[in-house]
């Protein structure tokens, strides 16, 4: 099973949805880096379920126990590893589910790949809950970044056809609905509950933005950045699409529209217009990294469902019980941003090395 990513700095994340406890193992972060765990822990409440009515009610605090790698809030230099014990599952809402397979999840991918070895409770490792450890590793990298003067913020860009307005210039992580239209994002609220009193689910997109990244990272062809950021977010249970700068839009359009012309401002060279978002053969050029995420509905819902009886081999029905969220949109901002920081600070490693 692939659970594990990066070249310059590793991650392996590990567990499942209800097994005892889900976690990481980091390798590559140098030591005697200082880490803020007061703001480890708000990023991680970010992600966390369970806070609101457009979540799951399931209620795990997803506070990291480091059992390696950090000495007190110091990294050490050896290969940080991090737990987030399991305490609110209930594996039984989920037993159907191994004769039974939700349309629109792994259940029955799984069961083919692993020959009815999977662990089916809550999803096991297919499970949006292994998103928890890779925003440790986030959480922590996105610090290291900021030491280096990079920015990585996210935002809710739209859910259920509502798009956010406004210009995305600064970051939301205080925001409980991260829009940057309050008014936009009462309306997608408002999407989402009627999803939910109807036993349905909604998707959205989310935007990255990586700002003050310097120009030279990643490589051409397989090692692009738009292939290590794409690799690193297609973890991300329910990602379904991702587009680089103005994405499929530039199809519609002439050459000279497209480009970006080339300027100097205060001594470097710049673009006039980001339409690529900050990426040209694989490699920044020095402007922002932009980047939007599609998420699909979450396919556990309330309504009823034409599926299969796999011991029986016929057609059959099912209606999804236990907790889960009628859009994953807002608690996903998070884990993109997450995946966002690991994939530029590994790149950004990698540059740094090609420099010693």
């Amino acid at each position: 099973m692939s659970s594990s990513y990066g070249e310059n700095i590793k991650i392996n994340i590990f567990g499942q949805s209800h097994s005892p406890a889900i976690g990481v193992t980091v390798e590559g972060i140098p030591g005697g880096k200082v880490i803020d765990m007061d703001r480890l822990s708000e990023f991680m409440r970010r992600r966390a379920p369970g806070q609101n009515e457009y979540s799951t009610p399931r209620k795990e605090k997803d506070i990291p126990d480091f059992i390696s790698g950090i000495v007190g809030n110091t990294t050490c230099g050896v290969p940080l590893t991090a737990l987030i014990y399991n305490t609110d599952t209930r594996s039984k809402d989920y037993s159907e589910l191994k004769i039974k397979p939700r349309p629109g999840h792994a259940d029955y991918t799984a069961e083919v790949r692993y020959n009815g070895a999977q662990d089916f409770a809550g999803g096991g490792h297919f499970s949006g809950r292994l998103t928890a450890p890779l925003c440790i590793a986030g959480g922590i990298v996105k610090q290291l970044l900021e030491a280096e003067g990079i920015e990585v913020r996210a935002r809710i860009y739209s859910i259920a056809g509502v798009r956010d307005q406004g210009d995305f210039t600064e970051t939301l992580d205080k925001k409980p609905f991260p829009t940057v239209s309050d008014a936009q994002g009462e309306l997608m609220r408002q999407r989402i509950a009627e999803a939910r009193a109807d036993g349905d689910s909604v998707g959205g997109i989310v935007e990255c933005i990586v700002d003050h990244i310097p120009a030279g990272l990643g490589d051409p062809m397989f090692g692009g950045m738009e292939n290590r950021i794409s690799s690193i977010v297609f973890g991300i249970p329910a990602v379904k699409g991702i587009e680089f700068g103005i994405g499929f839009e530039a199809a519609e359009l002439t050459g000279s529209q497209n480009n970006d012309p080339f300027d100097i401002e205060n001594g470097r060279v710049v673009t006039v217009g980001n339409n690529a978002g900050g990426i040209a053969g694989g490699i920044t050029n020095g402007m922002p990294i932009v980047f939007r995420v599609a998420f699909k509905p979450t396919p556990s819902i309330g309504k009823e469902q034409q599926t299969v009886d796999l011991t029986k081999m016929e057609k059959t029905v099912l209606r999804v019980h236990g907790r889960h969220d009628p859009c994953i949109v807002p608690r996903a901002v998070p884990c993109v941003e997450a995946a966002a920081a690991i994939a530029v600070y590994d790149a950004l490693l990698g540059y740094k090395k090609g420099l010693d």
